[in-house]
């Protein structure tokens, strides 16, 4: 029997794998996720005044991806958040919950909140055309379900929340219960057809995706508008924790590096690229920007490329200079990566 495990790289192999995810149905382990509770009386003027999306403006039951930054604009985390009726939930990678817990509690001076973790939970996550169907098989109903949208379900008399998770390229949606029910939960949809995928396929699906992860591709160096995920700003909204910053930036109208994606010739190495190490970027030997995350990728039709994520310098992107990283040509490329539409290369268009 496959079993989730956050340590599985690989259950079969990943491209068949990946294909599950974008042809069919994969199902994932997402233990590296953890829930923040944030509750309190003054919970939405404090959250609002803390990240640089609308929390204010959430319907229950509905969520917005954000960022959190320092007064000189740069991001310090980025998460999900939730709008659960008396309290918020917030979804961020585990690696920097305490850190970001710790840097939030800083600003709770006079306020009545409280934030705290929501222990003996975790999250699945399905991926696939095929997916919300599976789901359908256990009762588990995600039809007409908006993006960052969550549902409460009751599976085998568990609790259980359903949301409709960010995807550009295929239908993604993430289940959080009670550790205790994992197991079962995950051999319930193996049932109902879902391919087991492991670490490989999420991080190439991810990939391919364009979606930057806090720790590798975005940094406590970085600014907003240079990450390009704008889905994370709301600019009138009223006054937030770096604002004047990013509102300096959206009057300016540029940035000087922007993220980007890459295709890199079959001569890159792939295993330079670790969690603490980005691989420059170089235009006529002088250093234009970094690969931040890169993967070799068989494509559902059989294709096999190099796709990678980073940032560059726009003078660069304006000039078409030519860009090489560890002697490979690196050639931008919008975001998402649009192979699945023409089956043909990837657009040469810098995002």
């Amino acid at each position: 029997m496959n079993q989730p495990a956050q340590a599985a790289s690989v259950f079969s192999n990943s491209a068949q794998e990946l294909r599950a995810l974008l042809s069919t149905v994969g199902v994932y382990d997402r233990g590296w996720r953890a829930l923040l509770v944030c509750a309190g009386e003054d919970r939405v003027r404090w959250l609002n005044g803390m990240v640089t999306n609308h929390v204010g403006a959430l319907a229950q039951n509905h969520g917005c991806y954000a960022f959190v930054l320092n007064a000189q604009g740069r991001i310090q985390g980025d998460l999900n958040i939730y709008q659960r009726g008396d309290e918020f939930w917030l979804d961020t990678d585990i690696a920097q919950a305490a850190t970001l817990t710790a840097f939030l509690e800083h600003y709770i001076i006079m306020d009545d909140v409280a934030l705290a973790p929501l222990s003996a939970t975790t999250c699945l996550g399905i991926a696939g055309p095929r997916a919300s169907a599976a789901l359908m098989q256990l009762g588990l109903n995600a039809d007409g379900m908006e993006p960052l949208q969550m549902r409460a379900h009751t599976w085998r008399g568990n609790a259980c929340t359903l949301i409709a998770a960010h995807s550009p390229i295929t239908p993604r949606y993430e289940l959080w219960l009670a550790q205790d029910q994992t197991q079962s939960l995950w051999q319930a949809l193996l049932d109902a057809g879902a391919i087991p995928c492991g670490n490989h396929a999420i991080e190439q699906l991810r990939i391919l995706e364009g979606t930057p992860i806090y720790g590798r591709d975005i940094t406590a160096r970085d600014l907003p508008q240079e990450t390009t995920q704008m889905r994370a700003l709301h600019f009138t909204k009223g006054c937030y924790l770096g604002q004047e910053i990013v509102e300096r930036i959206r009057s300016r109208g540029n940035v000087h590096r922007t993220f980007s994606g890459f295709m890199l010739d079959s001569g890159f190495a792939t295993e330079a690229i670790s969690l603490t190490e980005k691989t420059a970027l170089l235009s006529e030997n002088q250093s234009v920007g970094d690969i931040t995350s890169a993967a070799n990728i068989v494509l559902p039709d059989g294709r096999e490329e190099v796709f990678a994520l980073g940032y560059v310098r726009r003078e660069s992107l304006d000039r078409k200079s030519e860009l090489r990283c560890n002697g490979s040509i690196a050639t931008p490329s919008a975001l998402p990566f649009l192979w699945q539409k023409s089956h043909a290369t990837p657009s040469a268009q810098a995002s």
